[in-house]
């Protein structure tokens, strides 16, 4: 019995894997992580799998973890599962060879995805599964989000028929995040096509006391080949059992799954192989082109590969075969699916020739379905490219422009990330899904910002069966909720004629920021054009700058796609439901906001809107990829960047104004104590000294907002304070830690209009060119805030916690800092193309290696430094004796090294030593990365690096969840806490990494609350870097996962009585003098219940969990009294 939901891939497959599951093995990655963590939801929701059972399901500290975790369940006689992709894949391979040469029924769920290489991706292609497929496992793809939640169930079913492990895929973002209306089968019809006897032999293979065997042992060269090929016949079976399922799921779903699936004509003389999401679009196209020519075949089983029954499929009429590939496999006569195809069709009379397309998600459109078809018919070319123009290599083939499918209705979003609309966007979808027997589709575009960035709702709906697996070509409906949009970028030249543009603003006049090719657009085209001020709506209701239902519900009412009414009672229950954790207050005003916001849509009169013709310019690649039109890139753009080399300190040129208001100094109220820009998450906020030279030069709307700084040796300079509004992320925190005078702020909000008019962003960039850093020393936190951040404007999220910390360290040791950064939030915020924050060197190898990558760099420094030093020694002469020994005494000391830096060609020293003269300077190598890297993946690493001796520095930014996949739970997250993979509340205690980390004597250990004091920041840092040795810094980092109550504006108050109650002590250990600093003395343990009910994720527990959220919560508090205790008794000794 069929029936009708709407989902998105991820949930699809997780639905039918949780029913086949007895353990899950997981660990977040994106974009599989949704699998796990819908595992995780039912199983502490009680859901029962097939079996009558609850799924247990672990997490694990790396992929490599979960793969080892679930070999040991299956050897223990458990059905187990795990999700992954990328990088994690390739860390489950050596299980992955394990579980197939012992023939455990493993099923493995991967949302396929880019591998890292020149960069990192988190978009989809299939390099990550092609890496695999010398495993042994069986690989069987999906191509929809319905074949997601099949081909799941035929994975399962036939691993534990087969007795061997299966590899199930799909397309990473474009299935696993598609939303789409999909049939299911009930539950029991998957109960009826489990083998039950097959199922029990695997049982009976588990390990057990009473019938001892040996598993992996260790062969020598006279039996493994044997034992190897004994497999042969297992795997020869699986085509057949695979086939056999399919058929059967086909009887009960009425559908038609084979192993290889044939769409088009029965005479076809030109087909392409594919497998994957394209082949939805493929299919389209030859509906579209309505010719007896064309044909498809549709991988779904790639391993192993059956001749058999792809010959069953293919039309005896076949003559031409292009085979699409989704990776490219480097200095390969072609790619797998192509070289498996060549093989089998070898001695047919039919030319095949491969060509690869999709990288990273790359859009991939009927018109370059049609391009492949047209070089089949007219000019065979092998080694081709679509999707892309290369015009270096010249492998892509000629795209017809003008031919398009358009079969459906299509709607736009323009959102920014945090605003909600994404969620807006899948909640439209759902409903349209739920309420209309249409059939519906949603994809969601993201940039690589944490927050602030835009993203693009793709939705399509029609009578029509959806198979458009590319973006939306054609709306008839534009959301732009960001008004400044409008002048950044194209938003309208693909909307249908008299089509509805719906804008979010707040001004009277739109046209004011909209460039002339958008004007052209709603002139040329008739477009209606309406605006709403969305944010005015969400503060009357205090939701802050959540305008997600407001825009929902007013689609709904502008677009007329369903019945406002019903729509609206619909919204009300989806309030109720997503939001009733977070209070009833907020479910009331949600939806309260949605019943006003038709009453503030305004019709626009476009009658007077006139435009220019945009002139032609030569453009940068940044300027080109700032405006979203990376697409137009050709490979030859590319060519000074083909090793994903590229320019620091791009982000400076983004001036995005994402923010309605921004922080105004009001000088007479300053004491010049530079809080502000200390904790200013973006760099945005700046103090400037300015001499009298640069004071006499400067223009009056700076001179005229100086003051005679309060600090004791600076008198002689002006002082001001700049806000660089056009990057503003408009968090607050600046005006939150100002003290101000008398009770009088120094920064209150401002509107961002008034702000530019009062030549605001002109004062910042004028003093960010002209005003030089000073010579002084960087001691305390005020002077250390006049150094030129060398990190800033990055796509980090409005007033994250983990940014102030990277800051402050550029601004501390800037010109001899090399950073290695773990893979998280703070590479992804540290360097998204187009926009690269950092001034200084900055490198990211992969998540779990950061500590071992930084101390590679670290030792071949110091590799250079011994080669300098004997070149030094074996070349000294009473003319360079003096700057040589210099150099060699004083290595570690920067402004020294800087001075021989400087004169060293004025005295006598060999030409082999100038080619080092830049390794003359000291460096300082810091790894950076979060507690997902620190305290789970990375953590052998660290402790080996720390073990080493050497000089080298951590900084771990402590969130205590996953921030960058979603907010998992990770071992630095305390009892109690609601994350991802700990619904309920974990039930484990955090792991204390500075009580691990001290126990090298040698090893300088430090915990920092910015929040908390800032000058015990500041002394960490500076002590961390003069200790000749390694260091660990942990410094709490307040994230937008925790829930904070009232929002990230409130994180540094939360962030100060997270140690002011104890739940985060701050300490620093010096091995220098062994001395032991506690420095949060006295706790008053009596807050930490305050603590814990001001943020979401301890708060919700009472909800989720009322049967033990009293205990868990008791042992929180309980641990952090026993942690702090131990840290005083540190000091006692």
């Amino acid at each position: 019995m069929k029936k009708i939901i709407t989902v998105d891939g991820n949930e699809a497959c997780s639905k039918v894997a949780y029913l086949f599951s007895d353990v899950a093995g997981i660990y977040p990655i994106t974009p599989s992580s949704p699998m796990a963590e819908h595992i995780d939801e039912w199983s502490s929701s009680g859901k029962k799998n097939l079996f009558g059972d609850v799924v247990d399901v672990v997490e694990m500290q790396s992929e490599a973890g979960a793969s080892g975790f679930i070999h040991g369940a299956l050897l223990a006689g458990n059905l187990a599962t795990t999700f992954t992709a990328s990088q994690g894949l390739l860390l489950m391979i050596p299980n992955m060879y394990k579980i197939a040469g012992e023939m455990l029924p493993c099923v493995m769920h991967v949302a396929a995805r880019s591998l890292s290489t020149h960069s990192l991706s988190i978009f989809g292609d299939h390099q990550d599964i092609y890496a695999a497929r010398a495993t042994g496992f069986c690989m069987l793809a999906s191509s929809s989000v319905s074949d997601a939640s099949y081909m799941a169930a035929v994975a399962h079913l036939s691993a534990i028929e087969a007795s061997l492990p299966f590899m199930h895929f799909f397309d990473g973002f474009r299935t696993s995040h598609e939303i789409h209306k999909i049939s299911v089968l009930e539950d029991s019809d998957y109960k009826s096509l489990l083998n039950e006897e097959a199922l029990l032999k695997f049982r009976k293979r588990a390990l057990n006391p009473k019938k001892p065997v040996i598993r992996g042992t260790a062969s020598n060269d006279d039996i493994y080949f044997q034992a190897t090929e004994a497999r042969n016949i297992f795997y020869d079976k699986v085509p057949d059992i695979v086939a056999t399922y399919m058929d059967k799921i086909n009887e009960l779903a009425d559908t038609d799954y084979k192993p290889f699936n044939y769409y088009g004509s029965v005479c076809a003389k030109y087909i392409i192989v594919a497998m994957g999401s394209v082949c939805e679009t493929i299919k389209e196209t030859i509906d579209a082109l309505n010719n007896d020519d064309y044909g498809l075949i549709e991988v779904h089983l790639y391993r192993p590969f059956s001749q058999k029954y792809l010959f069953d499929v293919m039309p005896d009429t076949v003559k031409y075969v292009a085979v699409l590939d989704r990776t490219k496999e480097a200095g390969s006569e072609g790619e797998p699916l192509y070289l498996d195809i060549c093989s089998a069709l070898k001695d047919k009379d039919i030319s095949v020739v491969g060509g690869r397309y999709g990288l990273s998600s790359k859009n991939t459109t009927p018109r370059e379905i049609k391009a492949v078809y047209d070089m089949l018919k007219n000019d065979v070319k092998n080694n081709f490219t679509i999707g892309i123009n290369d015009n270096v290599t010249n492998l892509s083939l000629k795209i017809d422009n003008t031919f398009k499918t358009n079969l459906h209705n299509e709607f736009l979003i323009y959102g920014y990330g945090s605003d909600g609309m994404v969620s807006a966007g899948k909640s439209l979808i759902k409903l349209l899904g739920n309420m209309t027997d249409m059939d519906v589709q949603g994809y969601n575009e993201y940039d690589s910002k944490k927050s602030g960035g835009v993203t693009v709702a793709h939705i399509r709906f029609s009578h029509n069966k959806i198979r458009s697996t590319y973006y939306v070509e054609n709306p008839s409906l534009v959301v732009i909720t960001k008004d400044t949009y409008l002048s950044l970028f194209d938003l309208l030249s693909n909307i249908k004629p008299h089509g509805k543009v719906l804008i979010n603003t707040s001004r009277s006049d739109i046209t004011s920021v909209m460039n002339n090719i958008n004007k052209k657009n709603i002139k040329e085209k008739e477009l209606e054009v309406y605006t709403i001020d969305a944010q005015v709506i969400a503060n009357k209701y205090g939701l802050q700058n959540k305008i997600s239902m407001i825009m929902e519900s007013t689609i709904i009412y502008l677009s007329k796609i369903l019945d406002y009414d019903s729509a609206l009672l619909e919204l009300t229950k989806y309030i109720e439901a997503k939001f009733s954790k977070k209070g009833a207050s907020v479910v009331s005003n949600n939806i309260a906001s949605i019943k006003v916001a038709p009453n503030y849509l305004n019709k626009m009169d476009t009658s007077s809107i006139s435009y220019e013709d945009e002139k032609s310019s030569m453009e940068t690649l940044y300027e080109k990829i700032k405006k979203r039109e990376g697409n137009t890139l050709s490979t030859n753009d590319f060519l000074t960047h083909p090793d994903g080399l590229f320019e620091a300190g791009t982000s400076s040129m983004d001036k995005r104004f994402i923010t309605d208001i921004a922080p105004n100094w009001i000088k007479d109220n300053c004491i010049s104590c530079n809080q502000c820009s200390f904790v200013c998450p973006h760099s945005v906020i700046r103090p400037f000294l300015l001499d009298q030279k640069e004071y006499d030069e400067a223009p009056d709307y700076i001179k005229e907002r100086t003051i005679k700084p309060i600090i004791k040796g600076l008198e002689e300079y002006y002082f001001t304070i700049a806000v660089s509004i056009a990057d503003c992320t408009g968090c607050g925190l600046c005006i939150k830690k100002c003290p101000g005078k008398k009770l009088n702020k120094a920064l209150i909000f401002d509107k961002i209009n008034d702000l530019k008019n009062n030549h605001e962003q002109e004062r910042f960039d004028y003093l960010e060119k002209n005003i030089k850093d000073k010579d002084i020393d960087t001691n305390t936190t005020i002077t250390s805030q006049f150094k030129h951040p060398r990190f800033a404007f990055s796509g980090a999220c409005a007033g994250c916690g983990e940014t102030s910390y990277i800051r402050l360290l550029t601004q501390l040791f800037g010109d001899e800092l090399i950073i290695a950064n773990a893979t998280g939030c703070s590479s992804i915020y540290g360097a998204s193309m187009p926009s690269m924050p950092y001034t200084v060197p900055w490198a990211s190898s992969l998540f779990e290696d950061n500590a071992e990558f930084g101390y590679g760099i670290y030792m071949a420094n110091k590799k250079i430094k011994k080669r300098i030093e004997r070149i030094m020694l074996e070349n000294m002469n009473d003319n360079n004796k003096e700057i040589f020994n210099m150099w060699i005494n004083n290595q570690n000391d920067y402004k020294i090294t800087k001075k021989v830096y400087d004169e060293i060609e004025s005295f006598d020293v060999p030409r082999e030593l100038l080619t080092f003269k830049d390794n003359l300077l000291k460096r300082s190598i810091w790894m950076i990365g979060g507690d997902g890297w620190a305290y789970d993946i990375g953590f052998s690493g660290i402790d080996h690096v720390l073990a080493s001796g050497e000089n080298v520095n951590i900084l771990v930014l402590d969130t205590q969840v996953y921030s960058n996949t979603g907010g998992q739970a990770s071992k630095s997250t305390p009892k109690g806490m609601i994350a991802s993979f700990a619904t309920n509340g974990k039930k484990t205690a955090k792991k204390d990494l500075a009580r691990i980390a001290l126990s090298y004597p040698n090893c300088y250990v430090a915990q920092i609350n910015l929040s908390a004091n800032m000058n015990q920041v500041l002394k960490a840092m500076k002590e961390a870097e003069a200790y000749n040795g390694p260091s660990i810094i942990i410094a709490y980092s307040p994230c937008i996962s925790h829930g904070i109550i009232g929002g990230m504006q409130n994180s540094m108050e939360i962030g100060s009585l997270a140690t002011k109650c104890g739940y985060f002590p701050i300490f620093r250990y010096n091995p220098e003098n062994n001395i032991f600093t506690l420095d949060s003395k006295n706790p008053d343990f009596d807050s930490y219940q305050t603590f814990l009910e001001s943020q979401n994720r301890y708060k919700m527990l009472a909800t989720v969990n009322k049967d033990h959220a009293l205990h868990l919560l008791e042992e929180n508090k309980e641990n952090a009294i026993n942690r702090f205790n131990y840290y005083l008794s540190l000091t006692q000794k």
